[in-house]
């Protein structure tokens, strides 16, 4: 088979940092290699609400950027260990919001670890955030990068995404 040119259709991946107090969404458009930004900015719920509210305002806000965006896939970061066991439950019971709203949304789901995004967008898996948010920056040809800091762990989130389903399916139409 020859070389397989880019697709003409742009792929649009929602890239997900979950948590309780802030969630971080990310939409990244990819034709081919060049990337592009079409939302990013978090969800935010407010310490005093109950629980069970946090996680329903979760829930309706990616569903609302589903709704407005329409993008093809999702990805989120999967859940590493806190130190502090109780916000590690809270952390993971978002996380379970998070993909339920995925889900019913119609998206497949992918997962990676903070280690495969770090290495998937810096070239290094123990990357600091100052530089995964720098080569976020750059990868998306952004003015500076965004903010807070989740934005743009959910903005690497989907950049791994896009590039590491898009080797994975080269790779596959070239074994083909």
């Amino acid at each position: 088979m020859g070389d397989v040119s880019p697709p003409t259709t742009p792929r649009i991946a929602l890239g997900v940092d979950p948590g309780t107090a802030i969630v971080g969404y990310a939409v990244v458009s990819a034709r081919g290699d060049d990337l592009s930004m079409i939302a990013c900015d978090v969800i935010t719920t407010p310490a005093r609400m109950p629980l069970a509210e946090r996680f329903q305002q979760i829930y309706q806000g990616l569903v609302e950027i589903i709704g407005i965006y329409h993008p093809q896939e999702a990805a989120i970061e999967e859940l590493f260990f806190a130190k502090n066991a109780r916000t590690a439950m809270t952390v993971g019971q978002a996380r379970g919001v998070a993909m339920l709203a995925l889900a019913n949304g119609g998206l497949p789901i992918s997962e990676y670890t903070p280690k495969q995004i770090k290495q998937a967008v810096t070239g290094y898996g123990s990357a600091g955030k100052e530089q995964v948010g720098e080569m976020v920056r750059i990868l998306l040809k952004l003015p500076a990068i965004p903010r807070p800091d989740d934005a743009a762990d959910a903005a690497a989130v989907a950049i791994c995404h896009l590039h590491t389903a898009s080797i994975l399916t080269n790779s596959y139409l070239k074994l083909r």
